[in-house]
């Protein structure tokens, strides 16, 4: 993919509105994304057949009407997605080419136990080969995830390092990384782990070296516009919502009470859909799913007129 390519992407990203579609479920999460789709866990046998009912449901979603730039940013794609093809075209190509959409690579190789409150990633040993393969691809950026469970000062700090570190790594790619420290909406003391979680990102992104940016993938704030500082933090590109087992329609509400915020949902994007639906009938559902987030999200893009340095 050519710089001038990139540059395109990299402007769409951090000043058109819209919303990131989480297309990322990794073995852990997908048969939870299968039952929900109408598909039951007898339906297959083993890890390969789970993962081509998963990728049929992704391929449907992609390609229905409604999933077009007009509302749709970005799309977070699991490592199988992205060594697919729709047509003759890699699943990140149609979605540039076809859709106007960038794509992101989900990276992490999953999270250790939970030790001091959080679960951080587990060592990504195959990420260097993971960079070289999204770039070729033509992802524009990448996403792992660590989840915070309590208020622990300690954890999240390792928690925020650790996302970081590995950021820096990812940077030096050329890739952009979309930092995810998920805190997990049951936490008995979830407001207060915010409250760490921010001043550990700002801690975290005054030693970014000048120039650069990341992205941030933030639980919805139990205090409405607590993410207000890193959404004008000139080293974020650009601050995305989770739905975090929230409902499509209280992920929505959550959504908008914070400004500079965009949604980028999973389980809240795929409410209402069944495999079993005529697909006039799953692409309005869709649509409607769709442009709820749209609505609920910031119709403005922070930072727009930063570009990712290795994108120049």
């Amino acid at each position: 993919m050519n710089t001038e390519t990139r540059k395109e992407m990299a402007t769409r990203l951090t000043s058109t509105p819209g919303v990131i579609a989480a297309l990322d479920q990794s073995g852990g999460s997908t048969p939870e994304a299968l039952s929900s789709y109408g598909i039951l866990n007898t339906a297959y046998q083993g890890e390969t057949e789970m993962l081509e009912l998963i990728h049929a449901m992704r391929v449907r979603i992609m390609t229905a009407p409604g999933f077009s730039s007009e509302r749709v940013i970005g799309a977070i794609l699991f490592e199988h997605t992205m060594e697919k093809s729709i047509g003759a075209k890699s699943i990140p190509a149609y979605l540039w080419e076809d859709r106007g959409i960038v794509s992101f690579l989900k990276v992490d190789s999953g999270r250790e136990a939970e030790h001091d409150g959080v679960q951080l990633m587990k060592p990504m040993l195959n990420l260097g080969n993971l960079l070289e393969r999204a770039l070729e691809k033509g992802c524009l950026g990448t996403k792992m995830r660590s989840v915070v469970h309590s208020a622990s000062e300690k954890g999240i700090s390792a928690a925020v390092r650790q996302q970081f570190d590995v950021a820096s790594t990812i940077l030096k790619s050329g890739l952009i990384p979309i930092i995810e420290p998920e805190v997990l909406v049951s936490s008995p003391d979830k407001s207060i782990a915010e409250d760490i979680l921010v001043k550990e990102i700002l801690k975290n992104l005054s030693e970014l070296a000048h120039g650069t940016q990341v992205i941030l993938k933030l639980t919805l704030p139990s205090q409405p516009d607590l993410y207000a500082a890193l959404v004008e933090h000139p080293k974020v590109a650009r601050v995305f919502a989770l739905s975090g087992g929230y409902s499509l329609k209280v992920a929505c509400e959550k959504l908008r009470e914070n400004t500079g915020l965009i949604g980028s949902f999973s389980r809240a994007l795929f409410e209402n859909l069944r495999v079993s639906m005529p697909n006039a009938e799953f692409d309005r559902n869709l649509s409607q799913n769709i442009e709820e987030i749209y609505l609920a999200s910031a119709q403005k893009g922070e930072n727009a007129d930063v570009v990712h340095p290795r994108l120049q």
